[in-house]
């Protein structure tokens, strides 16, 4: 049996329906591809797709999703919180059962030659499918934005992987990759002070020497009208949910703020979670097919844990 690949699409659209509901379509439409989650945020107007499946299915998968998304997004238009650069603005893979790292790059390297070819898009690898040093982190790959990405491209240090060296007009570029289990995060404070969000934010994002493996930015989201800590966890092994979560009530707590809660955007795995998430996280809207094991068990019969 081919190894179980995770494919978790980010795509620059969470307020339209029917737009989000096409992309969705399209990329979970091939045979073998297997689609367990759709989270869209209006605020980010940013979607995460999740499915699984084996490379070949994937790869199809893949193609699909940027024929769909292309068509639809034009980012000269978008607008939202989070950061982005391209219509399909990141798509990792990411190895589960029976896969390994390497089958993940040598799919993110195809995928990326063909997109990059048929629809004259730049794509940067980054993360372990990386080729250049210096450009595997998605962060700096991602600075500038869309706005900006014309007078980068221009650099030699940022000719693409694959495709022009300059934006597609209205899908600007995207970055493909593979990587580690990674864990998006946000925790929702009861405050307005977007001032608070984003000083948490720099105590604990590694970058700026706080807590390893987790990236973090402080948002405003407009349809709460409260800030939020929006994060990425890299290796939750090493910096679990439970510590970053204390972490950020204690930081609130000193600068006069409470958490109003958090949520999971895509899904998680079992393992990640502390006992009792509900109540230790403060999660909100959670329900048990926010989790990796069970969600792929429905679609497969079979558990698909993510590597050791």
């Amino acid at each position: 049996m081919a190894g179980i690949i995770e494919s978790v699409p980010n795509v620059s659209e969470g307020r339209r329906r029917d737009i989000i509901e096409a992309i969705a379509a399209a990329f979970g439409a091939p045979a073998g591809t297997h689609l367990l989650d759709v989270s869209s945020d209006p605020s980010h107007n940013r979607t995460v797709l999740t499915a699984i499946g084996d490379a070949r299915a994937l790869e199809e998968s893949s193609l699909r999703l940027f024929e769909a998304s292309l068509s639809r997004i034009d980012l000269r238009y978008h607008q939202g919180q989070h950061p982005r650069m391209g219509a399909v603005d990141v798509l990792p893979f990411v190895p589960l059962q029976g896969a390994t790292m390497a089958e993940c790059i040598r799919l993110a390297r195809r995928v990326a030659e063909r997109v990059a070819s048929r629809f004259d898009l730049p794509v940067f690898l980054y993360e372990e499918a990386a080729q250049q040093k210096g450009r595997s982190d998605l962060a700096l790959i991602r600075k500038g934005q869309f706005e900006g990405l014309a007078a980068k491209l221009k650099a030699p240090f940022w000719k693409p992987d694959f495709g022009p060296a300059r934006p597609h007009p209205s899908a600007g570029a995207s970055a493909i990759g593979a990587r580690k289990v990674l864990i998006a995060f946000n925790v929702e404070l009861a405050t307005d002070r977007i001032e608070i969000a984003k000083a948490i934010a720099r105590k604990v994002r590694a970058s700026s020497g706080g807590l390893p493996c987790v990236k973090a930015l402080g948002l405003y989201l407009a349809d709460r009208q409260h800030a939020q800590i929006s994060m990425n966890l890299t290796d939750y092994r090493t910096t679990s949910m439970l510590t970053v979560f204390e972490h950020i009530c204690s930081e609130a707590e000193r600068l006069g703020a409470e958490v109003a809660g958090s949520e999971i955007v895509g899904l998680v795995p079992r393992d990640a979670l502390p006992e009792d998430p509900i109540r230790a996280l403060k999660l909100l809207d959670f329900e048990e097919d926010k989790v990796l094991e069970v969600n792929a068990k429905k679609k497969l019969g079979a558990e698909s844990p993510p590597p050791d």
